[in-house]
């Protein structure tokens, strides 16, 4: 096996613990970062379809995608893919992690200064939770939320709630008819679907088969859309 080495890039302390973003060189093949919260693995610049799944699957059942929310920054992909929709006038990206729009923001992760200076982006740094549940009601046309690695594999246990109903009724409200929530996951979460199903009327599940540092995963993607006439 091909001998791989790690570079911490940057490190930074919140009440939520400890964010790392660090480099992967392998022995052969091109370098890549890596996001780790509390020492768990979040995301990297190598598998990203499923960042930009989650971006494609809801904009492909809006009609009109005019206002997004895209809940959790990460390294940017699920926004970059949102922005490339020419349907997009309005992206508010809510991150709760103020390092992690530092290091977007002044080049700690190199694609992030291009990303962050499109005129229709807006960065909140605030908890998702709180953002959506003070929207105006019927403000968006799509909310896109990856937050934390699902409901069952959580890196911060609060984030529980965002795959609840009380939660879920706050996204639906902040939603124009017609509207779409679509949530990632790092694991399949039949609660999950039934509490979309609950709240939305009906819910889809989709499965997104990746390989990760040479393993096979699979990841999911739920999407619950309003009706057009609600």
């Amino acid at each position: 096996m091909a001998r791989v080495e790690y570079a911490e890039i940057a490190r930074a302390e919140s009440e939520r613990g400890e964010l790392v973003l660090r480099e992967r060189r392998p022995e052969n093949g091109p370098s890549s970062l890596e996001l780790r919260a509390n020492g768990v693995f979040v995301m990297d610049t190598v598998e990203v379809t499923t960042e930009r799944a989650l971006a494609t699957a809801a904009l492909d059942v809006v009609e009109a995608p005019v206002a997004v929310v895209v809940g959790g920054l990460g390294l940017g992909f699920t926004m970059h893919e949102v922005l490339a929709d020419s349907r997009v006038e309005k992206v508010a990206v809510v991150e709760i992690e103020q390092a992690l729009v530092d290091w977007m923001r002044n080049g700690t992760v190199p694609h992030g200064p291009a990303l962050l200076a499109d005129a229709r982006v807006t960065v909140v740094v605030a908890d998702v939770a709180v953002a959506l549940a003070e929207a105006a009601p019927s403000s968006y046309d799509l909310v896109l939320l990856d937050v934390d690695n699902g409901p069952d594999f959580l890196v911060h246990e609060g984030n529980a709630e965002l795959y609840r109903a009380p939660f879920l009724h706050s996204v639906r409200a902040a939603l124009r008819d017609g509207g779409a929530l679509a949530v990632w996951s790092a694991s399949r979460s039949p609660d999950l679907l039934a509490a979309l199903t609950t709240v939305f009327g009906s819910a889809e599940e989709q499965a997104h088969d990746v390989t990760l540092q040479e393993r096979a995963e699979r990841y999911w993607l739920y999407v619950a859309r309003v009706p057009s006439n609600a």
